[in-house]
């Protein structure tokens, strides 16, 4: 249960920037409509009757104590699970399931909050493994190397090498990432999420058991990923400082239910979000 302090008193901003919604970005219409999802393991019910929107550039923060249902709802967005009821809609296209590599090549990618990288393979491999989806070469030509297959894995190369720039990873592309330290093996992740070019970016506690600088630098780069490029985020993080002062909405879950939904002001003076928090709900 997390403690009163983290909702009256929010935790040092990890990065001292002005709340998102008021950058200058251009919010858009709906891109993905969560409508009445619910979610059981046997009997234990992981999400009851969760509704709520995310519009196209924005940051959307799913908040909540532990147990509360975050990731499996970033699971259930993903193809990972399967809601028994509830509909989902992703660019005007409604679905109960999906299968995880076809979320992907519709345009949604995700970091994990247990990272789950290659840790024999260099840098510069992983995250040449988030173009997987954008490949149209046969895997004989791949192998072989050769004419079309050829030009198409430089020019992905050219894209990854765009992606090493812009998180400012160049000096360890080819280190094996089993030999680098935490903070740097999650933004890695964050490389090979975005090397698949997403339109919607799932990103599960991007900034866990990192120190402040770290934290600072990952706060920084999802705040550029989602202006300079545009890319609608939805983010699930527990500290307080870091998700009030760059989400543009937050929803808050509770033992598997919405009990909150709003702009960051609204959410923190939500009289359930409090007794949740402190605990006193239940």
């Amino acid at each position: 249960m997390m403690q009163a302090p983290d909702m009256h008193t929010p935790a040092t901003p990890a990065v001292p920037v002005a709340p998102a919604s008021g950058t200058g970005r251009r919010i858009g219409e709906v891109i993905l409509s969560l409508n009445n999802i619910s979610l059981a393991f046997g009997g234990v019910k992981a999400l009851t009757n969760i509704s709520f929107d995310v519009k196209q550039h924005e940051i959307r923060a799913i908040i909540g104590p532990n147990g509360a249902g975050k990731s499996s709802m970033l699971n259930v967005i993903n193809g990972v699970y399967h809601p028994q009821h509830g509909e989902i809609v992703f660019d005007g296209v409604s679905r109960r399931a999906m299968q995880p590599a076809k979320i992907a090549r519709q345009g949604i990618a995700r970091t994990f909050q247990n990272i789950a990288l290659f840790k024999g393979m260099t840098v510069l491999d992983n995250i040449m493994t988030g173009r997987n989806t954008l490949m149209r070469s046969s895997f004989l030509a791949n192998a072989l190397w050769f004419g079309p297959a050829r030009k198409e894995e430089i020019a992905h190369r050219e894209k990854v090498e765009e992606v090493i720039d812009f998180l400012e990873i160049q000096h360890i592309r080819k280190t094996p990432v089993g030999r680098l330290p935490y903070g740097l093996q999650k933004r890695v992740e964050l490389a090979r999420a975005l090397a698949a070019e997403p339109r919607l970016l799932l990103l599960d506690e991007p900034m866990a058991g990192m120190n402040v600088e770290e934290k600072q630098d990952m706060c920084r780069f999802v705040l550029d990923v989602n202006d300079q490029f545009g890319t609608t985020i939805v983010l699930i993080e527990h500290d307080m400082g870091v998700v009030m002062d760059i989400s543009d909405r937050v929803v808050v879950l509770d033992y598997g239910k919405k009990i909150g939904d709003g702009t960051p002001d609204e959410v923190m003076n939500n009289p359930d979000v409090i007794r949740a928090y402190l605990g006193t709900s239940h």
